[in-house]
This record gives structure tokens, C-alpha cells and sequence, in this order.
């Protein structure tokens, strides 16, 4: 028998307990907008983990800049991020990050948990990430009843940004991964169970294009059509596809004109950028600068690009595979064959990991359909996923696995 056998059933037996917290969370609506929503989500997980001991600190962070289809730039407030910290003077230091917004805003009609069979729950966040931080906390609960507990100290930040690039709480992701040795973030795993590696990373950017507005008639020539500006911008910027590797450039919206009988003065296009390697991010830029140089020097018209990348690309370095085999391998004491294969999605892991923290990014419970009304996640993978935590955390505490 394990040595930790005795800690893990104690996940066990607080499973039934943990799905009734996690339909409470999810009827909670924390869209990234909704700073009351994310508020009030925070509070709940703050009286969920209450009975860790954990010192709580609630930090408030910077608004959230976006363009309106005005080309006005915008703020917008955002919900606090909740942090936990845990013997901080121990010898091991884990940092565990999950956030608290999802996708679904204030006036989604997609609001509520339900039951769709005895093992799924359906609901905004089950999987995305509510479920996760969940899991988390059994499998916290499992370590701080064990007196293995006092070599490892731990910081659990929930913030409130994720689903919008996590550009408002990226001081607290660097500032974590300064103060650690290795982090576990609570995305979920695949709907099969198994995990990523690495990771694309990620830019969001915007296009402001200014022109002169005329009669389409009367006064044509005298014209500068911001849209159509902007229509060759995209078609330039979409060529660029397939020269970089596996560089990817979704171009995802595009807002200008209004009356037919007049010449647009303003168009808004808005662009998203996948990099597969850190020096993407250079070359990228570098044709940006160039299709904005050759824009503004078009007669009569003013042209600015705002935003920027704010998810590197996460490579799996010498230390991220020694993570990886230490998971893999717990999961295989617990009877789980777990595989892990790189996406082109991003996270908080792409951040802490271009900030020298190891970590891996998708320790969160079993679900899928995430970013809609179909979301769910199995119920069986609190425990589940919750043990393969634990398991980490006390071989980790018992010196059968070192770190770093």
C-alpha cells in the first residue's frame, strides 16, 4: 500500500461536499466584465479554503484597456484577485494559480449548473475554471492533514483576468514566479483526460485606421476610405500566413463605414497572432512595423496599432519534463495513463513559464466544450484530479521525488 494511501482517501471522502461547492460557484456569473460577479466568486472560494489556515490577501488590480468601434480607447474596472499564502519560510515553495472570470458575461443566458447525467455537470465554469480550483482544494485539504505539510509552503492566486489575457494581473504572475520553485495551474485537462506540454503563445491587437470623410457622390475624390485602408491591411497581413513556421494570424473583426453615401473616415479591424517560438514575437513585429510605415504613407490618412503579445510561447524545457515525468508518474500510481501533447492554446502557464517558473497548466478536472453553453466536466474527476495533486505535493514533501 502507498504511504500516502491514507491521505488520499480522505479526497474521498469529501467529493460529494466538493460537487455541491462547485454548482454553488457556478451559478455564481463571474464574466471577466462582471467585477461584482468575480467579487462575489472570490468570496466563495475565500469561505471554501477558509479551513487551510491560509493567510488571505485581496488585491485589487488595473483596469482592463480595450478599443470601442469609435477607435477610442477604454477602461474598463475588473473584479479583485484573491491570494492564499502558506508557510512561507519552508524549504519548497509551490505557487498554484487558477482564475476566477469566465467567458459568459452578465447577460448570458448560459447561467446555471445541471446535471446531465450522475457522472457530468454542465455549467458555466465547471471545467473552465471553477471546477480546477475546486479540485484544489481537496487536494490542499489532503496535504495540511499530513505531517509532511512543514516542508512545503504554498501561494494559491485567483485572479480575475484570465479569459482577457491575464494583462492586469501579470505583476502577481511575475511576482510569483520570482518566490517559487515550480507551479500547478487549474485549467482542465483534456476530455480525454490527458495534458499539454507546450504552448503556442499569443497577441491581440488592434488597427485604428483615420481618413477623411466626403460625399460619395458629390465630393468623392476628396475622400479617404478608412475601410478600405484597413481591407488591405487585413489582405497584406493574412499573406503572411505560412511564411513563419507555424506562426499563425487570425484576423477576427473588422468595424468602419455607416451611410452608403459617404465615404468612411474610421475603421477598427482587430487581429490575433500565434507564435510557436520565442523569436516569432521579433519577426512579427517587424512586418507590423513595416505594413504600418508603407499605411501612413498614404495621403490623407492616420493609422495607429495598439495592443501587443502578452502570452509567450511555452517551451518544454530540461526542468518542465522532469515536471512532466514527476506527473505522469503519480498518475500512473493511480491507475491514470496519462499522455501529454502540445496545443495551441494559451494560459497563465505561458506567462510563468517566460518568467523561469516550471509549471504545468492543465491540473484541473476532466471536461470539455468550454467557451460555450456546452461546457461540462466530470464529476468523478474532482477526486480524480485532486489525488494526482496531492500525490505531487506529499512525494514531494517525503523526498521520494526532488525539486528542484
Amino acid at each position: 500500500m502507498s504511504p500516502h494511501a491514507a491521505a488520499l482517501a480522505l479526497i474521498d471522502q469529501q467529493q460529494a461536499a466538493a460537487r455541491d461547492s462547485l454548482v454553488g460557484l457556478s451559478n455564481i456569473n463571474s464574466g471577466s466584465f462582471n467585477a461584482a460577479g468575480v467579487r462575489a466568486t472570490a468570496e466563495a472560494f475565500a469561505a471554501l479554503y477558509a479551513p487551510l489556515g491560509a493567510r488571505a490577501e485581496w488585491l485589487e488590480v488595473a483596469p482592463y484597456e480595450s478599443t470601442n468601434d469609435q477607435g477610442q480607447r477604454l477602461q474598463k474596472p475588473l473584479g479583485p484577485a484573491l491570494r492564499l499564502r502558506q508557510r512561507p519560510e519552508a524549504p519548497l515553495q509551490v505557487f498554484f494559480c487558477g482564475h476566477l472570470d469566465t467567458v459568459f458575461a452578465a447577460n448570458s443566458p448560459f447561467q446555471t449548473a445541471r446535471l446531465i447525467d450522475d457522472n457530468t455537470l454542465n455549467g458555466p465554469g465547471v471545467a473552465d475554471l471553477k471546477g480546477g480550483l475546486v479540485a484544489l482544494q481537496l487536494a490542499l485539504s489532503a496535504l495540511e492533514q499530513s505531517p509532511l505539510r512543514e516542508r512545503i509552503g504554498w501561494t494559491l492566486l485567483m485572479n480575475p483576468d484570465e479569459e482577457i489575457g491575464s494583462r492586469s494581473s501579470a505583476p502577481l504572475l511575475r511576482e510569483a514566479a520570482q518566490q517559487h520553485q515550480l507551479g500547478l495551474i487549474y485549467e482542465p485537462a483534456y476530455p480525454d483526460g490527458n495534458l499539454a506540454s507546450a504552448r503556442k503563445g499569443s497577441g491581440n491587437f488592434d488597427l485604428i485606421v483615420h481618413g477623411r470623410a466626403a460625399h460619395a457622390g458629390r465630393d468623392f475624390a476628396a475622400g479617404r476610405n478608412a475601410l478600405v485602408a484597413a481591407a488591405d491591411f487585413v489582405r497584406e497581413l493574412n499573406a503572411l500566413n505560412g511564411q513563419r513556421g507555424e506562426l499563425t494570424i487570425n484576423p477576427g473583426y473588422i468595424h468602419g463605414g455607416g451611410a452608403l453615401n459617404v465615404v468612411p473616415d474610421l475603421a477598427v479591424f482587430k487581429f490575433n497572432v500565434r507564435t510557436a517560438e520565442p523569436s516569432d514575437e521579433c519577426w512579427m513585429q517587424d512586418q507590423l512595423d513595416l505594413l504600418m510605415t508603407r499605411l501612413n504613407e498614404r495621403e490623407g490618412l492616420r493609422c495607429e496599432l495598439v495592443g501587443g503579445f502578452t502570452r509567450p510561447p511555452k517551451v518544454v524545457d530540461a526542468q518542465m519534463q522532469r515536471l512532466i515525468d514527476y506527473v505522469g508518474d503519480c498518475g500512473r500510481q493511480l491507475g491514470l495513463g496519462l499522455q501529454f501533447k502540445p496545443t495551441g492554446g494559451c494560459c497563465d502557464g505561458n506567462n510563468l513559464a517566460a518568467y523561469g517558473l516550471p509549471n504545468l497548466d492543465n491540473m484541473g478536472v476532466v471536461g470539455g466544450d468550454i467557451h460555450s453553453d456546452r461546457e461540462w466536466m466530470r464529476l468523478d474527476s474532482l477526486a480524480e484530479r485532486a489525488k494526482l495533486s496531492a500525490l505531487l505535493l506529499l512525494r514531494l514533501a517525503s523526498g521520494e521525488l526532488s525539486w528542484p
